[in-house]
This record gives structure tokens, C-alpha cells and sequence, in this order.
């Protein structure tokens, strides 16, 4: 006669539907918050820019001032901010740069950016973008007089990115 252990060990199959249905639960509430993280990241990613921007025009027209530059309106007047670094200036402050699509005069030879964004000019205005994603920009436009400020517009939120 055989004998049956009455002392199994392991999970029922209830067990495992339960622990599979909690994780279920628990990952569709993880999915939505780590899709708003990313837009945050996008977002956080083009404020940093933004700041990079702004660091990069006054810099440059620290230097424009310094060597007497800051109120000519010709664009072939340019400063090194480092070596091998030259920056065409408007009235002190970077220009747009060349227009199209890859801008690497001006304004962006001022910045060392890197990776999803995309700098493009237009003549007098810099759009930065956030990959190809058009609601996850802001734009730099040159300065239109000596001592006036570039307007930069403020970088996107998450909600936006």
C-alpha cells in the first residue's frame, strides 16, 4: 500500500493568481507615474538648456564688453570665449547663427549641447527642441539694439513635453 504525504510544500493555484493579479494592480498604477517621469526628465532637460542659454549671452557679452564689441550691429564682429572657440555677435550678444537645421555658428558655438537637442535658426531667431517634439521648445532672438537684452522664451513644462 502506498501512503500519501499529507505534508506537501508549495503555492495553490490560487496563491499564484492572487500574487499575479497584485502585481497586475500594481503595475498599472507604476506604468502612468513613469510616463509622467519622462515627460519631467524632457521638460527638466530643456530647462537646463534654457539656463545654458542664458549663461552662454551673458558670457559672451562679458567678453564683448571687455573688448569694446557690445554695440556693433555687424555680424562678421566675434569674441573667443575659450580657444578655438569664436562667437559672431550682434550688438554683444551671440547672433542666430547660420539659418537651417545644423547651427554651428553663434549662438550654438557659445554652447557645447549634446544628445536629443536639436538647435535650428531662422535668421534672427534659435529654436531649441526637444527631439522632433514641437510643443517641447523655446527660442533665443537675437538682440535688435545695443544694450537690449536677446529674448529668450521660457523653457516648456512637463505637461508639455
Amino acid at each position: 500500500m502506498t501512503s500519501m504525504k499529507s505534508n506537501t510544500k508549495g503555492f495553490t493555484l490560487i496563491e499564484l493568481i492572487v500574487v499575479i493579479v497584485i502585481l497586475g494592480i500594481m503595475a498599472a498604477i507604476a506604468v502612468p507615474k513613469f510616463v509622467n517621469l519622462q515627460q519631467e526628465a524632457r521638460a527638466s532637460v530643456m530647462q537646463g538648456v534654457e539656463g545654458a542659454v542664458r549663461g552662454a549671452a551673458t558670457l559672451v557679452y562679458s567678453k564683448s564688453l571687455i573688448e569694446g564689441e557690445e554695440s556693433t550691429d555687424e555680424g562678421s564682429v566675434s569674441v573667443d570665449i575659450q580657444p578655438g572657440v569664436t562667437v559672431t555677435t550682434k550688438f554683444g550678444y551671440p547672433n542666430a547663427g547660420t539659418s537651417g537645421a545644423a547651427v554651428t555658428d553663434g549662438l550654438a558655438a557659445a554652447l557645447d549641447l549634446q544628445g536629443d537637442v536639436i538647435i535650428s535658426s531662422d535668421g534672427s531667431i534659435v529654436t531649441f527642441t526637444f527631439g522632433t517634439d514641437a510643443s517641447c521648445a523655446f527660442t533665443y532672438t537675437e538682440s535688435t539694439a545695443a544694450g537690449a537684452a536677446p529674448a529668450i522664451t521660457s523653457a516648456p513644462v512637463a505637461a508639455n513635453c
